[in-house]
């Protein structure tokens, strides 16, 4: 009895675990792709953001961050940003951010803070990098695609 007993609780968690990690791997980490509008301006065109390449490629914490008593933190694991698109903090409205600036470019815009975060790292790569210099990603085409016809 003792050993049947045993067997099924070793079984058991044998499932459960294989169920934890089943679940943690379809966890769900956002669009595949994200269109990001900076301004009502036809000029420049919206940003393509492949999310799910970048997660390919990148850690979490590499792009993403919170925000606490007004300052930047950090991302941690775990950390929910579900529903909280970069535009929910990087506006005008936002008063944690009135004035800040990366360099020359304003933080209190989506434009601001994707020039900062994502060209800034699209310039390092592509000096460090010559087969993603040929691609061109720190030209502006690469982001902001321009439509086919």
């Amino acid at each position: 009895m003792l050993k049947k007993i045993l067997v099924c609780s070793v079984v058991s968690m044998f499932v459960l675990g294989g169920a934890v990690i089943s679940s943690m791997a379809n966890a769900d980490k956002g669009a595949a792709e994200i269109k990001m509008v900076g301004s009502k301006s036809a000029k420049p065109k919206p940003a393509v953001f492949p999310h799910a390449k970048h997660q390919e490629a990148f850690k979490c914490e590499e792009c993403h961050h919170g925000m606490a008593d007004g300052k930047k933190v950090a991302y941690t694991e775990g950390m929910d940003l579900k529903g909280k698109k970069c535009e929910g903090c990087h506006n005008s409205e936002y008063e944690a951010l009135a004035g800040k600036k990366m360099g020359k470019l304003k933080l209190d815009t989506i434009k601001g803070a994707g020039h900062g975060n994502c060209l800034a790292c699209h310039k390092k790569m592509a000096k460090e990098d010559a087969s993603l210099k040929e691609r061109k990603i720190d030209k502006c085409a690469a982001c902001h695609p321009k439509k086919k016809k």
